[in-house]
């Protein structure tokens, strides 16, 4: 960006005391440091034309910056100062390891998004790999932040938590409301785990500091870069189930998704049939607010009647009295394992299925 050329002038020029200019293949100045602030547009054009890599226009030295193999700036100095043709040099060197460098990260990016999106063949994927220097066989892992409309900051605030690792880990977006983290892993095996925790939590916490609300959620850890992909439709489904079945975790695992997983890949007829088989024509949605209350805090506390109605501060009679209610309206009574199983997986299929019914287009 400009700013970065105008720091590489103003730093040559302190150190060379030489004044010095940058503009683009049509001679139209973009940045300038010292006495030349204008250039002769028709010799620079004609200059960019030639074979010539240096070249001087009355009391201006001329010098090409190129992109691969193509003039994309010109760099003038002033014929009548000292130095200044080593100035002239240097300066286009800086600006073409600049370009280097920028074009590159810009390369890695895309090259991630796509590696993301599934968009690249196995054979590209190892010779873009190779070529932008990144290994291929280490131990990998894609966590997502959602950040709902918060994209921009948030990729910002990720890579800057993670700055330390940044050569051999990727920050980028795929839409503007989730920021991705290709995380390389560390860890024994049996650490794994923990070690993704540890960085879910990084994110979390870092986000909120910045006041970006977030939902985190993270893939299984990969060996070969071409899994990256499956890490992140790993991370992406953990967070849909997350949203759906465990609104109160900010942080969910792939590998902790318990029963919500397995109700997720359910047909939605298949949830249907089941909710009318076990309920016959009711719903735990036309339950009241006590009794889902009490129901929430019977299976927190393993179906222990007495501990219940102390945490509910009501007479244990009061909570068999509301049980029986319960066995009466629907058949299930949750003292039973099996009909508190039976119950507790039916709450969640209406729930998945509410979810569903919402964001049916």
């Amino acid at each position: 960006g400009g700013q970065v050329i105008q720091s590489t002038l103003d730093g040559i020029s302190s150190i060379m005391h030489t004044s010095l200019a940058v503009c683009d293949t049509n001679g139209k100045i973009l940045n300038h440091t010292g006495e030349i602030r204008d250039a002769n547009e028709r010799f620079i054009e004609a200059f960019t034309m030639s074979d010539a890599v240096e070249q001087s226009a009355g009391d201006l030295l001329m010098y090409k910056v190129f992109n691969e193999h193509e003039p994309e700036y010109v760099v003038l100095a002033s014929i009548n100062e000292a130095n200044s043709r080593t100035a002239l040099r240097l300066c286009a060197m800086q600006l073409e390891s600049l370009n280097i460098a920028y074009r590159e990260r810009f390369d890695k990016d895309n090259f991630i998004k796509n590696l993301l999106l599934d968009n690249l063949l196995v054979i590209d994927i190892y010779n873009r790999a190779k070529k932008l220097r990144i290994d291929i066989n280490a131990d990998r892992a894609v966590l997502l932040a959602e950040t709902r409309g918060s994209e921009a900051p948030g990729r910002e605030i990720i890579k800057e938590a993670f700055r330390e690792s940044a050569g051999e880990d990727f920050v980028t977006t795929v839409d503007e409301n989730y920021v991705v983290l290709v995380k390389q892993i560390k860890a024994d095996p049996e650490q794994q785990s923990e070690e993704l925790l540890a960085y879910a939590e990084i994110m979390e916490k870092e986000l909120k500091a910045h006041g970006i609300d977030s939902r985190i959620s993270y893939g299984s850890v990969i060996k070969d870069i071409r899994e990256v992909s499956k890490s992140y439709k790993e991370a992406k489904l953990a967070l849909d189930v997350g949203r759906i079945f465990y609104e109160d975790r900010q942080i969910v695992g792939y590998s902790n998704l318990g029963i919500g997983r397995l109700i997720y890949q359910l047909p939605i007829n298949l949830c249907r049939m089941f909710i009318s088989e076990i309920f016959d024509g009711k719903t735990p949605d036309d339950l009241d607010e006590e009794t889902l209350t009490t129901i929430q805090r019977f299976f927190e506390n393993n179906l222990n009647v007495s501990e219940t109605s102390r945490q509910l501060f009501i007479h244990r009679n009061t909570l068999v009295y509301r049980l029986d209610k319960l066995q009466k309206s629907t058949g299930l009574d949750l003292r039973i394992f099996d009909d508190a199983i039976t119950f507790k997986i039916a709450m969640m299929v209406v729930k998945y299925m509410d979810y569903i019914e919402k964001n049916e287009y």
